[in-house]
């Protein structure tokens, strides 16, 4: 079975649409689930209660916290990612590099890693947009390989068939 690296963070809307509109449909495709957040979008979903039913999906560690060093990874690299929804500042801090917490961590390893495709659903509302290095943010992932769907219209599941069809 392969494992979809299902990241997200914090947008609004996450803690009502990731599972049924992902998270879901991705177990009914045959994805096992290891699932990532940024840090507060964690906190959003330890809230409502959506990690939880979330985790009830699979049997990987939902995470979005660190491991300590002494920890050994608690699963190899996904086949695939899928970074939805992706904020402004987690699309910026991913197109420099920047692996301050454990979502972006996972992403830009999987970045590094041939054949490993991602998926990024940047979800920003028109001011950052409208920052003169957007664009260039987003052509840098480009360039690396990131499939990115800006803006996503419609239901999230539509993402899941950029991984089905390779």
């Amino acid at each position: 079975m392969p494992t979809l690296g299902l990241v997200a963070s914090a947008c609004g809307g996450a803690e009502k649409r990731l599972l049924p509109e992902v998270a879901e449909p991705a177990v009914r495709r045959g994805w096992r689930l290891a699932v990532t957040f940024t840090p507060t979008l964690g906190r959003w979903m330890d809230a409502t209660g959506a990690g939880a039913r979330l985790a009830a999906l699979t049997d990987l560690p939902v995470r979005h916290e660190p491991r300590l060093p002494t920890e050994p990874k608690p699963y190899p690299m996904p086949d695939a990612f899928l970074f939805v929804p992706a904020s402004a500042n987690s699309v910026v801090k991913l197109a420099l590099g920047i692996a301050d917490n454990q979502a972006l961590t996972a992403l830009n390893e999987a970045i590094g890693t041939p054949g490993v495709p991602v998926v990024v659903a940047p979800q920003a509302a028109a001011a950052p947009r409208a920052h003169p290095l957007w664009e260039t943010h987003l052509a840098v992932l480009r360039s690396a390989g990131v499939r990115l769907v800006d803006p996503v219209e419609g239901p999230w599941t539509t993402l899941l068939d950029l991984l089905d069809a390779g």
